[in-house]
C-alpha cells in the first residue's frame, strides 16, 4: 500500500516537470580495479609527502594528505550507488536534485570512446560550477538534440579537464 502511495506521488511531481524525454542511471563515482602494485606505490608517495610535510613543519599539508589517504582507500572498498538522471521539459533531475533550465548555463559532450563519453552542465552558481554526467549507453546525438532545444552548448569545450586525466591515468 505504502509503495503505490510513492509511486502516485512520484508520477504526480514528475508530470509537474514536464513530460520525460530521457533517462538513464550512473555509477556516482568511477571504481577503479587498483592493484597490489597500485596501493604500494600509493603508500609510498602518501608517505613521502607526509615525511616531506613533517620536516618542513607544514602539518595542515600532512593532515591533508592521510585524510585523502583514507577517503580514496574507503572509498575503494564500497560500491558506488547508482544515481538516476532525468531530462524533462522544464529540467534536469540528477538523483532527487532538479535543476530548471534557467539554472544552467551551457552543456558540453566529450564523446572518446571508450574511456570518455561525458555530458557537462555548467551551472549558474558558483559552488558547483559543472557537473560530470557519464552518458553510459545513451546515443550523445539523441542527448544533445534534446538538450538544444533548452540550453546553449559550449563549443569551444572539447578536452577533459589535466585533473580528470589525471583521475583517470592514476586511478584516484
Amino acid at each position: 500500500m505504502q509503495k503505490e502511495e510513492n509511486k502516485t506521488q512520484n508520477n504526480k511531481q514528475n508530470q509537474a516537470k514536464g513530460q520525460l524525454l530521457a533517462n538513464w542511471t550512473f555509477p556516482e563515482y568511477i571504481q577503479y580495479e587498483r592493484s597490489r602494485r597500485w596501493y604500494f606505490w600509493g603508500g609510498l608517495t602518501v608517505s613521502i609527502l607526509v615525511i616531506w610535510s613533517l620536516i618542513t613543519l607544514n602539518i595542515l599539508f600532512a593532515v591533508i594528505i592521510i585524510l585523502f589517504s583514507i577517503i580514496l582507500y574507503s572509498q575503494g572498498k564500497k560500491p558506488p550507488i547508482d544515481v538516476g538522471l532525468k531530462i524533462f521539459e522544464d529540467g534536469i533531475q540528477i538523483g532527487s536534485k532538479f535543476y530548471k533550465y534557467k539554472e544552467i548555463n551551457s552543456f558540453w559532450m566529450i564523446y572518446e570512446p571508450p574511456e570518455v563519453k561525458n555530458l557537462y552542465l555548467h551551472l549558474k552558481t558558483k559552488i558547483k560550477p559543472a557537473l560530470i554526467i557519464p552518458l553510459e549507453k545513451q546515443n550523445p546525438i539523441r542527448i544533445r538534440k534534446i538538450l538544444l532545444k533548452y540550453v546553449d552548448e559550449d563549443l569551444e569545450k572539447d578536452e577533459e579537464s589535466l585533473s580528470e586525466i589525471l583521475g583517470r591515468r592514476f586511478k584516484i
